[in-house]
C-alpha cells in the first residue's frame, strides 16, 4: 500500500511496533465501520472481533503473538473481559486519532470529515499489508528474549554440574543474545554487548553487559547496563550500574563504596529514570560481589522467573534504560570536552595527583599473574607450579614476605624479577636490594640516624618510602629484597617496621601507618620538610630472604605473625629454561600498584561479602589452634585475619583451588611456628598430619614410632593438604633422628 495516498495522520501510525495489536485494532475498527456505517463502532463488539481475528491465526496454525502471561495462556481461552489488558495498548498508542466513550470508540470527528471518501478503503488495506509485513517478519526471526532469559534461568543451575567448554548457555549468553539485541532498532553502533556465565568456572552471576565503547569497554569499571541473574536463578535485573572491579582495587572497598554511593545520587539527580526501581535491594548472592554491586546499582528493574515479562514489555524496558543511559553518556561526554579544553588551557608540567587520574590495568589479576609468570620462565628461571600464584597472594594479603631456604635456589632473584615484571627496577628506583650486615643492632641501620651537626642521615629504607610517597608514585609499587635479613636479629633493626605495619588505616583512599619516623625528632627544618611524619605508604613491599643455618638467627612469633614465609627447600633440578618471547620495557604495559595493594585491613571489611568462605577457614583454624594450644603455640585474631584475606584474594581472583591455597596457609602462617623436643610437640605434628591427610591415622602407634610416614611418602599425593603433609613428615624426622625438630631445619 502506497501510504501516500493516505493523510498525514494516518500513513505513519504504524510506523513503530512491537506487536501486531495496533493493525488487528484498525482492521477490528474498519470492519465495525463497514457494519454499521457509522464514524464509530461499539466498544464491545471491536473487543469481540479484535480477539477472533488473533483467535482464528491461532486456531489454523499460523504465526500469532502469544498474550501477555496476565492475560492468559492463549487466545482461545480469552474472552471480552480478560482481552481488555491488551486492547488498551493499541487504544493509547492511537490516541492521536481515536476518540472514546463509555461504549464506543471510532475516528475524531474533526479528522473523519476532512478525509475523502475513499480513505477509510486505503487504510484497511495499509492495515492489512503492514500486519502480514510483521507476520513475515516475525517467521523470519522467531528469537524470543523472554524464552531466552527463561531458558537461562531454568537452566543454569543444572548446566553448572556440566562441564563449562562449549555448553550450548556459553553460546546462547556470548553470541546468540547479544547478537539479537543488536537488531533492536535503539542499539545504536557506540553500543557493545557482551556476555558470559564464566571463564575457567561457571560464574556465580551470569550476566550480559550493555556498554558504551566512548564510555567504557569493560564491565570492571565505569557505567553501562547489564542483566544480571541471581545466584538461585529466581530472579533478573536489568540494572544501570557501575563497574566495580578497578574501583575496589584502586581504591580499596571503603572508599570505593563510598565513591559508588556518591555517583550513584549524581546519576540518579541528572536522569529521568522513569519506570526503573532506584534503591539499593538488589539481591544477586549471599557472598562475593553481591554486595558491590548491590552498593553501585544506580535504578534497576527486577524480574522473577515465574513472572517474565512479554517480550514487548521486556524491550520496552530495555529501551527505557537504553535512552537513560545514552543521556548519561552525552552529559560525561560533554563534560570530558569542556574539562579537556580547560586541561589544554594549563601548564603542560603540571604534575596530577593520582586520584585524579587513576591508572588501569587492562588485564584481570590471573591474566596479569600468568603474564608475569611467563616473564620470569622467559627469563630462563623455573619455580614449582603455583609458587608464584603464592607469591602474588601473599604480598596481597600483607606486604612482608620471607622467603626461607637453601642457598642457591633463587628466592632473591624471585623478588628481583617479580618486581621486573610490573615495573620496578633498578634502574627506575622501585626494586631496591639491602643486604643485612651481621652487626645491625637498631632500626638506624635501615632508617637513619642524626649526625653530631643533627642533621639527619637517612637510611636506605628511608630513602624508598620518601620517593614511593611522592604523588606522582603513589600508582607505582616500589619493591626492598632485605637480603639474608636473620644474619642480624631482626627484632633489633626491624622492630619499628614490625610495630608500624600492624597500624595501617584507611585515609583519603591509601592505606597509612603511625610515623616510622616523628617530625619531633628531627632538628633541621629541611629535615622536618623531607623526613617528618614519614609513614610505610601502601605501595611499598619488603621481602626477606633467609638462609637457616649455624651463622643465622631464628625467628621470633612477632616476625612470624607478621609474614607468610615461603619455603624453597624443594627444588625440581630437572627442570629447563623455557624459550619465548621477552617483554621488553618499550612495549610493556605494567600495572598499577592496585594490583598489589591490600584492599582490606579488617575483617569486618570483607565478611559479609565472604561469610561462608570466612566461617569455614575460621573453623578450619579453631581446630587447629586446638593442637597448637598444647605447645603454647597457638594463634591470635591477626594470623587468623590474615590467613582469611589470603583465602578470599584466592576465590576473588580465581588462582588456586580452596584447597590448595589452605594448604598455603598451613604450610607458611602455622608450621613455622612449631619447634622443640618433647612429645607433645610430636603429638600435635601427628595430630597436624591427620587434618593434612584428612584422614585418621593411629596416633597411639605413632607416637613410638613414625617412621612410616616419613620413609615412604606415597601418602601425600593423595592429602588434602599435600605441601603441609610432606613438611609435617620431614618435621617428625627431624624430631625422631635428632631429638629437635623445627620448621627451619634444611
Amino acid at each position: 500500500m502506497n501510504t501516500l495516498t493516505l493523510p498525514n495522520e494516518l500513513s505513519h501510525i504504524f510506523s513503530h511496533k512491537q506487536k501486531s495489536y495496533k493493525m488487528v485494532f484498525i482492521l477490528a475498527l474498519l470492519t465495525e465501520m463497514q457494519a454499521t456505517g457509522q464514524r464509530e463502532a461499539s466498544l464491545k463488539h471491536i473487543k469481540q472481533r479484535f480477539l477472533s481475528l488473533l483467535q482464528e491465526r491461532e486456531s489454523n496454525g499460523l504465526l500469532v503473538d502469544q498474550p501477555p502471561e496476565k492475560a492468559g495462556t492463549n487466545w482461545g481461552s480469552m474472552n471480552t473481559t480478560n482481552i481488555q489488558s491488551v486492547i488498551s495498548t493499541p487504544i493509547a498508542a492511537l490516541s492521536t486519532i481515536l476518540e472514546q466513550t463509555s461504549d464506543t470508540i471510532g475516528f475524531k470527528k474533526a479528522l473523519y470529515d476532512s478525509w475523502p471518501q475513499d480513505v477509510l478503503t486505503y487504510l484497511y488495506d495499509y492495515a492489512h499489508a503492514e500486519l502480514e509485513s510483521y507476520y513475515q517478519q516475525q517467521s523470519q526471526n522467531s528469537f524470543s528474549l523472554k524464552e531466552a532469559l527463561s531458558d537461562v534461568l531454568t537452566t543454569y543451575l543444572m548446566a553448572k554440574r556440566e562441564p563449562l567448554a562449549g555448553h550450548r548457555l556459553g553460546s546462547l549468553m556470548r553470541q546468540a543474545i547479544p547478537a539479537e539485541l543488536k537488531k533492536l532498532p535503539f542499539i545504536h553502533a557506540d553500543l557493545k554487548i557482551q556476555g558470559s556465565i564464566g571463564q575457567g568456572n561457571w560464574a556465580t552471576i551470569p550476566w550480559i553487559a550493555i556498554m558504551d565503547k566512548r564510555l567504557t569497554e569493560t564491565t570492571r569499571q565505569g557505567e553501562y547496563l547489564v542483566y544480571l541473574f541471581a545466584e538461585d536463578m529466581k530472579s533478573l535485573y536489568l540494572t544501570f550500574m557501575q563497574g566495580v572491579t578497578i574501583p575496589v582495587e584502586t581504591k580499596g572497598r571503603p572508599a570505593a563504596y563510598q565513591y559508588f554511593k556518591e555517583k550513584v545520587q549524581e546519576i540518579r539527580e541528572l536522569l529521568p529514570l522513569d519506570g526503573m526501581t532506584k534503591d539499593d535491594a538488589i539481591f544477586l548472592t549471599t557472598g562475593g560481589l553481591g554486595q558491590d554491586y548491590q552498593v553501585s546499582t544506580v535504578a534497576y528493574y527486577r524480574y522473577d522467573v515465574d513472572h517474565l515479562p512479554d517480550d514487548e514489555q521486556l524491550i520496552a524496558d530495555l529501551r527505557n534504560a537504553v535512552t537513560n543511559y545514552n543521556e548519561y553518556v552525552n552529559h560525561v561526554l560533554h563534560f570530558r570536552d569542556e574539562h579537556q579544553e580547560s586541561v589544554n588551557d594549563q601548564n603542560d608540567d603540571q604534575e596530577q595527583e593520582w586520584e585524579d587520574q587513576p591508572f588501569v590495568d587492562p588485564l584481570t589479576v590471573s591474566e596479569r599473574v600468568a603474564k608475569i609468570k611467563n616473564f620470569i620462565a622467559n627469563k630462563g628461571f623455573m619455580y614449582p607450579d603455583h609458587w608464584i600464584e603464592n607469591f602474588y597472594l601473599s604480598l596481597k594479603a600483607k606486604p612482608f614476605v620471607i622467603l626461607a631456604g637453601v642457598s642457591g635456589t633463587g628466592k632473591t632473584k624471585l623478588v628481583k624479577l617479580f618486581a621486573e615484571a610490573v615495573g620496578a627496577t633498578a634502574q627506575n628506583g622501585q626494586f631496591t636490594l639491602i643486604p643485612v650486615r651481621p652487626d645491625w643492632s637498631d632500626p638506624s641501620d635501615l632508617l637513619g640516624y642524626k649526625d653530631l651537626s643533627g642533621a639527619f642521615r637517612p637510611g636506605k629504607l628511608t630513602e624508598v618510602l620518601v620517593e614511593a610517597s611522592k604523588p606522582r608514585n603513589q600508582h607505582k609499587p616500589y619493591f626492598i629484597c632485605l637480603d639474608e635479613m636473620n644474619l642480624a636479629r631482626v627484632e633489633h633493626y626491624f622492630s619499628d617496621f614490625l610495630s608500624v605495619l600492624e597500624t595501617k588505616e584507611w585515609r583519603d583512599s591509601r592505606i597509612v601507618t603511625t610515623p616510622l619516623i616523628h617530625q619531633d625528632s628531627l632538628q633541621h627544618e629541611s629535615d622536618k620538610q623531607v623526613f617528618g611524619d614519614l609513614y610505610l605508604p601502601d605501595n611499598v613491599y619488603i621481602v626477606g630472604t633467609v638462609n637457616m643455618d649455624e651463622t643465622t638467627h631464628p625467628f621470633s612469633k612477632k616476625v612470624l605473625d607478621r609474614a607468610n614465609t615461603i619455603e624453597f627447600n624443594y627444588i625440581h633440578l630437572g627442570q629447563y629454561p623455557s624459550i619465548g618471547e621477552v617483554q621488553t620495557t618499550e612495549d610493556a604495559v605494567y600495572p598499577p600498584n592496585s594490583l598489589l595493594r591490600s584492599d582490606y585491613l579488617q575483617l569486618v571489611d570483607v565478611y559479609q561479602d565472604y561469610k561462608l568462605l570466612t566461617e569455614e577457614t575460621t573453623e578450619l583454624l579453631v581446630k587447629i589452634n586446638g593442637i597448637l594450644e598444647q605447645i603454647h603455640s597457638h594463634v591470635g585474631f591477626r594470623i587468623r585475619d590474615a590467613v582469611c584475606f589470603y583465602m578470599i584474594y584466592n576465590e576473588r581472583f580465581n588462582l588456586l583451588g580452596k584447597d590448595a591455597a589452605f594448604d598455603m596457609q598451613l604450610l607458611q602462617k602455622i608450621l613455622p611456628r612449631i619447634q622443640g623436643s618433647n612429645l607433645s610437640v610430636k603429638t600435635a605434628l601427628l595430630q597436624l598430619m591427620q587434618i593434612a591427610l584428612n584422614r585418621n591415622i593411629p596416633l597411639a602407634e605413632y607416637r613410638e614410632d613414625a617412621s612410616k610416614l616419613y620413609t615412604s611418602q606415597e601418602f601425600v599425593p593423595s592429602a588434602k593438604y599435600p605441601q603441609s603433609a610432606r613438611k609435617i613428615a620431614f618435621m617428625l624426622r627431624r624430631l625422631e633422628e635428632d631429638g629437635f625438630t623445627s620448621y627451619w631445619l634444611s
